[in-house]
């Protein structure tokens, strides 16, 4: 098994960095700011802490994520989730943030055999777990039988969602090989579909059982 390393990586403007300055410190820049730009029509300065160190509790641990199959030696901050590292520190944009406060189903990843929601875990505690992505569901240059038959049946619109989907459908195939209909819709209870492509998705998670 590989190890990739990941080199810790320059904090961009509107990035993680912007953490560095507390709630309070950016309202009181802004709402003194304002108040300069109306009355001089200067712009505003950043808040004199703007540049302070990072807020208490936040920590900074160099981890070992297990993805795909592959493993990735990261360092990352305490309250960095495992959907920000999987997108921004790994690559894997496959995995999308949605609703990013758990409601939506976008950024559906597996851990250890379950669906999850990477927006709603810390990447600091997913060391040592089985962790996979839509990116992991293709061997090479063949489909598998979930990603063929969303192909094939018309399972998306956008195709925002689809990956969530996918990764549900995942969790509930290597559990449960021939679900029935009632299966499936509670397996992929926790995944919205804002086209409402829902009675497509149905029948593609159905439809993969039997390429299975």
């Amino acid at each position: 098994m590989d190890t990739k390393e990941q080199k810790p990586k320059e904090v961009k403007e509107g990035g993680s960095g912007s953490l560095k300055i507390s709630r309070r410190g950016f309202l009181k820049g802004v709402g003194s700011g304002t108040i300069a730009v109306a009355m001089t029509g200067a712009p505003f300065p950043l808040p004199p802490d703007a540049e302070g160190a990072l807020p208490a509790g936040i920590k900074e641990a160099v981890i070992k994520l297990n993805v795909n199959g592959d493993t990735y030696r990261l360092k990352v901050k305490s309250h960095w989730t495992l959907l920000d590292v999987l997108r921004r520190e790994i690559g894997l944009t496959g995995t999308k943030k949605g609703c990013n406060r758990t409601s939506c189903g976008a950024c559906t990843v597996n851990v250890d055999g379950r669906a999850v929601y990477a927006c709603s875990l810390l990447a600091i505690e997913m060391e040592g777990r089985q962790i996979s992505t839509v990116e992991g569901l293709a061997a090479g240059e063949k489909l598998h039988p979930i990603q063929a038959s969303f192909s094939e049946q018309g399972g998306y619109q956008c195709g925002y969602c689809t990956s969530g989907q996918m990764m549900s459908a995942k969790a509930l195939l290597d559990r449960t090989p021939k679900p029935g209909r009632d299966d499936v819709r509670e397996a992929l209870a926790g995944n919205i579909c804002r086209c409402g492509a829902y009675p497509k998705i149905i029948e593609s998670v159905l439809a993969a059982t039997a390429k299975r």
